[in-house]
């Protein structure tokens, strides 16, 4: 399993010749201005919710890869009436795809188009493909139902949101990989504006500090797991 930080919380995944797309939003990211979304391969694109810094390239690459969008009913039930094809799931559920087994799990955050209309419940995913198992926390606060997560599934990264202000910050987000049962965080949803600039080695060694290893990949950069 092979993933790509694209900035913000937009990850690339591929498992095997498969593509995953998490989240993206791209063009309007300045810091991601060396990326571009023409040359992203996409079988499927994942959404967590529907805030404008999620969402803004999933039309640009859907009509270009025929992508499947996959989240929640109202978003996916928004861009199937653009004529786009998606899959819905709701919390706690999970479906079988060709990549692995996804599940779609609970996330403390607000979730609404860029026109204000109803984007449905934020969530997250837990992911099975390749024998390597990822959480996908999205944009959250710390939640205790983060505890049932590990009672499934025994992860090999949690991926969590760090910028604070709009999600979890540093402290919050150790106390997650804690819930989780995870001690190989990557670190997403930071520096991307004002409100989320953190401070990057004050973070990793908060983690170090508790014997566990934060990774802060540069856009465009990769990891195997």
């Amino acid at each position: 399993m092979k993933i790509t930080f694209y900035g913000h919380a937009c990850l690339g995944i591929q498992i095997e010749d498969i593509h995953i797309l998490v989240d993206p939003f791209i063009s309007g990211n300045p810091k991601a201005a060396h990326i571009d979304i023409n040359t992203i391969k996409a079988d499927y694109i994942l959404l967590t919710h529907a805030h404008q810094d999620h969402i803004l390239d999933v039309e640009a690459i859907a009509k270009r890869t025929e992508a499947v969008i996959v989240s929640n009913f109202e978003i996916v039930t928004h861009f199937q009436n653009l004529g786009f094809e998606g899959h819905p799931m709701n919390h706690g559920g999970t479906w079988d795809f060709d990549f692995g087994r996804l599940k779609y799990v609970n996330a403390i955050h607000t979730s609404s188009f860029p026109d204000g209309s109803y984007g449905g419940q934020p969530g997250g995913f837990v992911l099975e493909g390749e024998h390597k198992n990822i959480y996908i926390a999205g944009d959250t606060a710390l939640t205790f139902d983060m505890k049932l997560i590990p009672m499934q599934t025994q992860l090999d990264l949690a991926i969590l949101p760090i910028g604070d202000n709009f999600t979890m910050g540093i402290n919050d987000a150790i106390i997650a990989s804690d819930f989780v049962a995870c001690d190989k965080i990557l670190g997403y949803h930071f520096d991307t504006f004002g409100y989320i600039e953190i401070d990057h080695e004050a973070g990793k060694r908060k983690f170090f500090e508790k014997d566990k290893d934060l990774m802060l990949l540069e856009i465009g950069e990769s990891l195997e797991l």
